[in-house]
């Protein structure tokens, strides 16, 4: 897929993708998200990307929500359609097995606090703003504000925001747990970048196995979970990573894997 609304590079294994629709605010139109699906799936399926990093165009927005001239048109068919079919792309990204990072540099309003949420890790620049204000258009979040929001910051704080609208800074957004971290603007990529460099650098069958642990773990009981836990454990001691691990800690040397 040729993309018009999105930038995609790979450099050394690291996907950094860029919305880019800065004159729009970076909203989220049909476009956008058929292509971030593809870009999904690329970061998904190439062996050549270990991981991804995820911002938006312009030092205003990371994305500032959803396109409101899509929305204005939708009926109830469509925009459960819509919904769904923007549900299926943060999905994919989020169980793409592979590290990603949302470098958020301005607005993460609506579909775009989604989008940054769907996102393993969360690392904002001092200027970021973050809010689910879809209540005062007289809808609700669409592409997982609802179930993902919670999770992230328990379900007090996740209706306050969605019930009132409210936008937060980034500060607030690190003390509630929404964010990572909070970086001056100009070390924002710097510092994603080498946050997920620092990740690409450990096993990555360790890695992609953590991530679906997690995933997975928090749809289940505690006990389902450390079962789940312990398989993965059992699965990574039958790895060449694991024995180069090891070995490596024992002999004093940076470990070498090459994810088998």
């Amino acid at each position: 897929m040729t993309y018009q609304t999105l930038l995609f590079e790979v450099r050394d294994r690291v996907a950094f993708v860029t919305v880019n629709r800065p004159d729009k605010l970076n909203a989220l139109n049909d476009q956008v998200m058929a292509e971030l699906g593809d870009a999904a799936e690329r970061i998904a399926s190439h062996d050549a990307i270990g991981g991804a990093i995820v911002t938006g165009a312009g030092p205003k927005a990371f994305v500032a929500g959803a396109d409101i001239a899509d929305l204005a048109k939708q009926g109830p068919f469509d925009g459960k359609a819509r919904s769904m079919r923007g549900q299926a792309v943060l999905r994919r990204l989020e169980t793409c097995g592979k590290p990603v990072i949302a470098a958020v540099n301005g607005f993460a309003l609506g579909g775009g606090c989604e989008l940054a949420m769907a996102c393993h890790i969360r690392i904002a620049s001092e200027a970021a703003k973050f809010g689910q204000p879809e209540v005062k258009l007289g809808i609700a979040p669409g592409y997982g504000g609802t179930q993902r929001l919670p999770r992230l910051v328990g379900k007090g704080v996740a209706l306050q925001l969605i019930l009132t609208g409210e936008m937060i800074d980034a500060q607030e957004a690190y003390r509630i747990g929404l964010v990572n971290k909070v970086v001056p603007a100009a070390e924002l990529l710097a510092a994603s970048e080498q946050m997920l460099r620092g990740i690409l650098s450990m096993g990555p069958l360790a890695v992609r196995l953590a991530l679906e642990a997690v995933d997975q773990g928090l749809e289940m009981t505690l006990d389902e979970g450390l079962l789940l836990e312990a398989n993965h454990f059992g699965l990574l001691a039958a790895t060449q990573d694991t024995k180069e691990g090891l070995t490596a800690f024992l002999e004093k040397r940076s470990a070498k894997f090459q994810g088998r």
